[in-house]
């Protein structure tokens, strides 16, 4: 079950069990991962509690905190529907492009499918930030580029502060 709260006429959040939470802080794992996760194909809110258990199944991640999930319109390629956003803080014991890579495995899983820039998608999984790294390369940026312009990941980003003030 969801609560739902309007924050504008475009903009909505959603708070469940499993999103909008502070979960575990003692790891044994080295990196401290947050992740933008998106989507707009399906019943994207379910997909995102199923990439949850999939989540909390692999030893090599433990899940920190959640934001709540807000539904936004898309940017880009505006002839879709609107997207769902949200972020998850991980720590993990891979390094960054072992970890874009077990991402990408994890898309696929969900039936990710790439055809052009800002397309609809099933799931969508960004690195946002990866410890205090800096990474420019052809296949991996780091701190994700112009993540601080897009609503998708600032406004879930400020949602988990306000649950931290809690």
């Amino acid at each position: 079950m969801y609560l739902k709260r309007y924050l504008s006429k475009n903009l909505t959040v959603f708070r469940s069990l499993r999103f909008g939470k502070i979960f575990s802080t003692s790891t044994i794992h080295r990196y401290n991962v947050t992740v933008g996760v998106g989507g707009n194909i399906g019943d994207v809110k379910r997909r995102f509690e199923r990439l949850f258990v999939e989540l909390k199944k692999d030893k090599r991640v433990t899940l920190l905190e959640t934001s709540l999930i807000l539904k936004n319109p898309p940017f880009g390629f505006r002839d879709q529907d609107d997207f769902f956003n949200s972020i998850i803080v991980l720590q993990v014991s891979m390094q960054p492009y072992v970890f874009l890579n077990y991402l990408l495995r994890l898309e696929k899983k969900f039936a990710r499918k790439r055809s052009f820039a800002n397309a609809p998608r099933t799931l969508d999984l960004d690195i946002i930030f990866f410890d205090n790294r800096i990474i420019k390369t052809n296949k991996l940026t780091i701190p994700h580029a112009s993540w601080s312009q897009r609503e998708s990941v600032v406004l879930p980003l400020k949602s988990m502060q306000l649950v931290n003030q809690r």
